[in-house]
């Protein structure tokens, strides 16, 4: 079912007596069809649009719609100076194509592509995914048809041909498909502790010890603990602090467990591994893990009250840290995430790049909350979402850092979180693609989900 509205643009302006022309919104019922499909073609003959050379073409798809109408839907890239192109292959959503619908009519434009943006018209065809689904073959050798020449030109056979070279129909699978397979998310917390965030006996310190409320690091512990515990199995998080002294001798740490945590069996007996803990640890060596996030403040506090605020910030010891975890497990089982809570004031940014482009080899994200009012620049360029992040001339193989200033969501007080909503949106906003590009790249398919439990049936026995 298609609906279409029409929403004047000037409606609610104040430009009275003058049409500014109108957007049409047009939606319609996604189909539930998960699968994708890998396509390529090459085109033959296609006609010479450029006067000092060839043609650079490209192609254009466009799913039809409802009422008629065409969606762009897909854009080759060009292949210049040829009349001969082979583009490279494409994944597309079966929903995107067609939605679903495998007799839907697919138009396909050919362009010339011009520096100036006025690409000019080749020629077209039609198709439908019944029609491409059977591959290379005589039925997918589609004559590209101008049709103003076709008018014009009595003698005119086509502007070319396009030919379908491979056809492969993938499924889809989601980031759910797999935490129903069994794979368990890990989250390690790790906080800063430098002396950046201000004596933490002063009401400026980020982490100000108030009676009455939570501190800036509290609230954000809390506030995305909360959001990220649900997709921990078991709920169990390894605390970490990085950038304090620690007592007795004033030594100090860059990767420190927390005071103390909570003990949990089956965290010990699955992840725990003593040999991978830091030496200089302020916590219990053996058990790095707190019961919830309730377990996390509670440590973060106890441990506040027992170090010496100090630095520098350096992050590369606690990506390091789980980097070591997520290297002992690659088959997809697990996967780990690391949140690290920061006023954003890093010492160590060459290693830090170094580990990232190390870890992005890894099962393992990292959530960066960026707590206070500094300007938060390398936080930016960690995140990688402009440009990659890279380290001795190799770039990061994916990109696995989310930052979050957590400024953008609480009142001017400081004291409430706006939208709570909002805020588990971005946090975890980019932790399913990262995930899935990494089972993706490793050739790794979730695990059938195992079936539902059924209680078991008690016959009644009756005693005559």
């Amino acid at each position: 079912m298609m609906l279409i509205r029409r929403v004047p643009t000037c409606q609610n302006i104040g430009i009275p007596g003058k049409k500014c022309g109108t957007i049409i919104l047009t939606a319609e019922e996604l189909n539930c069809c998960r699968d994708a499909v890998l396509m390529q073609f090459c085109a033959n003959k296609l006609d010479k649009k450029d006067f000092f050379g060839k043609s650079d073409p490209f192609l254009v798809f466009y799913r039809s719609n409802e009422d008629g109408s065409f969606t762009i839907c897909h854009k080759t890239e060009v292949v210049k100076n040829t009349l001969n192109p082979i583009w490279q292959a494409f994944k597309i959503s079966v929903r995107a194509l067609c939605n679903g619908d495998y007799d839907r009519t697919v138009k396909v434009e050919v362009y010339d592509w011009d520096r100036d943006g006025s690409h000019d018209f080749i020629g077209e065809f039609t198709t439908s995914y019944r029609e491409l689904s059977r591959g290379q073959s005589q039925f997918n050798i589609y004559e590209v048809i101008n049709p103003k020449k076709k008018g014009k030109k009595k003698k005119y056979t086509n502007s070319g041909t396009v030919t379908l070279l491979s056809f492969v129909v993938e499924t889809e699978v989601s980031f759910l498909d797999y935490i129903k397979g069994g794979t368990q998310i890990n989250f390690t917390v790790a906080i800063d502790f430098t002396a950046s965030n201000g004596n933490p006996s002063q009401p400026t310190s980020l982490h100000y010890m108030n009676p009455y409320q939570l501190n800036a690091y509290g609230m954000a512990l809390k506030a995305v603990g909360e959001i990220v515990q649900d997709y921990d199995s078991d709920k169990m998080f390894p605390a970490l602090g990085f950038g304090a002294k620690l007592p007795p001798d004033g030594r100090i740490s860059h990767e420190f467990a927390l005071l103390p945590c909570c003990w949990n069996t089956k965290a010990a007996l699955c992840r725990v591994r003593v040999d991978l803990l830091p030496a200089n640890h302020n916590g219990n060596p053996q058990n790095p893990y707190c019961d919830g996030i309730e377990g996390v403040m509670e440590a973060y506090y106890r441990s506040l009250k027992s170090v010496q605020l100090y630095g520098p910030t350096n992050f590369a010891p606690v990506i390091n840290h789980v980097a070591r975890y997520a290297s002992s497990v690659k088959d997809g089982s697990q996967y780990f995430v690391l949140l690290i809570v920061t006023d954003g004031v890093i010492s160590d940014m060459a290693q830090t790049k170094e580990s990232i482009v190390n870890a992005s080899k890894l099962p393992m994200s990292i959530i960066i909350v960026g707590v206070g009012p500094a300007e938060f620049d390398a936080m930016v360029e960690l995140d990688g979402d402009d440009v990659r992040v890279s380290s001795r001339g190799k770039y990061a193989e994916r990109d696995i850092v989310q930052f979050v200033p957590f400024r953008d969501y609480i009142d001017r007080s400081g004291n409430h979180i706006l939208s709570m909503a909002r805020l588990a949106k971005d946090v975890l906003a980019e932790i399913p693609e990262q995930f899935l590009s990494y089972m993706r790249t490793r050739g790794i398919k979730p695990s059938p989900a195992p079936p539902p439990y059924t209680p078991p049936t008690h016959v009644l026995h009756t005693q005559i």
